[in-house]
C-alpha cells in the first residue's frame, strides 16, 4: 500500500511540475484576466514600476483565498498606500495563487516580474540563510516571545538582510503555530509520525525537520494539498490553524496535535530597484503602511486563530497534546548542528529576549 502510494506521488507531482511551468512560462507572455491594464513587458519589469494614467501601479502577489487573515492585512495595506498617497500609488493585491505559488512568485520577486510578495520565511532562506534562525523548531516559547524578537532590533536587522539579494522585508506578519495533522490517527509521540507521508513547505529545512522526526516529507505546493489528502496520496501535512481551516483540509484531516514545532513568521517583501524608483517620501510611506499593517494583522491572526479552532472543534475534529515535548525537543536538536551551527549569536539573541 505504502508503495503504491509513493508511486501515485511521483507521478502526481510529475503533472504538478509540468502544470507550474506552464502556468509560470505562458503567464509571462499572456495579460492577467482579473487586471489587464496593469500588463507590461518584461524589459519594464526589471527598469521600474508600472505607471497608467500619471498612477503608479505595484503588484502584490498571495498564496491565501481572500478571506483569509493575510490576505485581509494585504488589502489594508493597499488601502493606508492609496490612502496616504492620495491614490498616486495603488497596491494590486493578487490573491489565491493567480500570479503563481509561493517559490515561483518569489522567483518573480528576484528578477522584477513582480513588485511584492507576501511570503512565509520558510522559502525566503534560499535569499539569506541567516533567517534559518528565526524558523528553528521549539526555538520561541510562545507567541509573544517571537514577536518581541520581531519587534526588536534584531527583527529589523533581519528585515534589512535581504538587500544583498536584491529585496526589502517591509513587515512582518503572524502565521501562528505549525501542528502536525492527519488523516487516520491522532499524533501523540514522535513514534506516531513514523512512516507517515506529511506534506511540507517547499524548503529543505522542513523536509528535514519532518524527517528526523521520522515521516516521509512531500515536498508539494501549498495549492495541490487539499487534493492529495481527500484522495489519501498523503496522510497529513503541517500548517498553523486558520490555513487548516481555511482551506478545508481539517475536513479530510481530522486530527490535530498542538505540537508547535515552529513558529515560522511572514514578510511582505519587495523588489529593492522598484523601491528606490520611487520618491524617498514614498517609499517611507510604503514601509511606515506595512508596519501599520503587521499590527492589524496580529491582532486579526489571534481572532481567526479562535474562530477556526471553534470551527474544527464544531465539526468533530479532534485536538491531541504531546505527552512528551521533550521528546521532540530531543529529536530535534541535530537541525541545530545543521542549520543554526554558524548562527549561534542570534540564536543566543533571541533566547535572551524578554527574560
Amino acid at each position: 500500500m505504502k508503495k503504491n502510494k509513493l508511486l501515485f506521488l511521483i507521478l502526481e507531482l510529475c503533472i504538478l511540475t509540468f502544470a507550474c511551468c506552464y502556468f509560470y512560462f505562458s503567464h509571462l507572455s499572456e495579460k492577467p484576466e482579473s487586471s489587464p491594464s496593469v500588463y507590461r513587458t518584461e524589459k519594464e519589469w526589471i527598469e521600474k514600476p508600472m505607471t497608467r494614467n500619471g498612477q503608479i501601479l505595484l503588484r502584490l502577489a498571495d498564496n491565501q483565498r481572500a478571506d483569509h487573515p493575510t490576505s485581509i492585512a494585504c488589502d489594508y495595506f493597499a488601502d493606508l498606500v492609496a490612502e496616504r498617497t492620495e491614490g498616486r500609488i495603488q497596491i494590486i493585491p493578487y490573491h489565491a495563487s493567480k500570479l503563481g505559488d509561493e517559490k515561483s512568485t518569489l522567483s518573480q520577486l528576484h528578477y522584477g516580474g513582480i513588485d511584492m510578495v507576501r511570503t512565509s520565511i520558510a522559502l525566503l532562506t534560499d535569499y539569506n540563510p541567516e533567517l534559518t534562525v528565526l524558523e528553528m523548531p521549539y526555538i520561541y516559547r510562545d507567541s509573544q516571545h517571537m514577536w518581541q524578537v520581531l519587534d526588536s532590533e534584531l527583527g529589523d536587522y533581519f528585515l534589512q538582510s535581504l538587500e544583498r539579494s536584491g529585496l526589502e522585508g517591509l513587515c512582518w506578519f503572524d502565521a501562528g503555530a505549525r501542528n502536525f495533522y492527519t488523516t487516520d490517527k491522532p499524533i501523540t509521540k514522535p513514534e506516531d509520525l513514523e512512516g507517515l507521508y506529511i506534506r511540507v513547505q517547499q524548503s529543505s529545512f522542513m523536509v528535514d525537520l519532518v524527517s528526523i522526526l521520522g515521516a516521509n516529507p512531500i515536498d508539494l505546493p501549498y495549492e495541490a494539498v487539499s487534493t492529495q489528502l481527500k484522495q489519501q496520496r498523503i496522510d497529513g501535512a503541517e500548517n498553523n490553524f486558520p490555513s487548516y481551516v481555511s482551506t478545508g483540509h481539517y475536513l479530510a484531516a481530522p486530527y490535530m496535535v498542538m505540537d508547535g514545532h515552529t513558529r515560522i513568521p511572514e514578510m511582505i517583501v519587495i523588489n529593492k530597484k522598484i523601491l528606490e524608483e520611487l520618491e524617498p517620501e514614498d517609499q517611507e510611506i510604503l514601509r511606515q503602511a506595512a508596519s501599520d499593517a503587521s499590527i492589524f494583522q496580529r491582532n486579526l491572526w489571534e481572532s481567526e486563530e479562535q474562530k477556526a479552532k471553534e470551527t474544527f472543534i464544531k465539526s468533530g475534529g479532534q485536538i491531541t497534546y504531546l505527552e512528551d515535548q521533550a521528546a521532540f525537543v530531543k529529536k530535534v536538536q541535530p537541525l541545530y548542528n545543521t542549520y543554526a551551527y554558524r548562527y549561534q549569536g542570534f540564536l543566543e539573541a533571541i533566547q535572551a529576549v524578554g527574560q
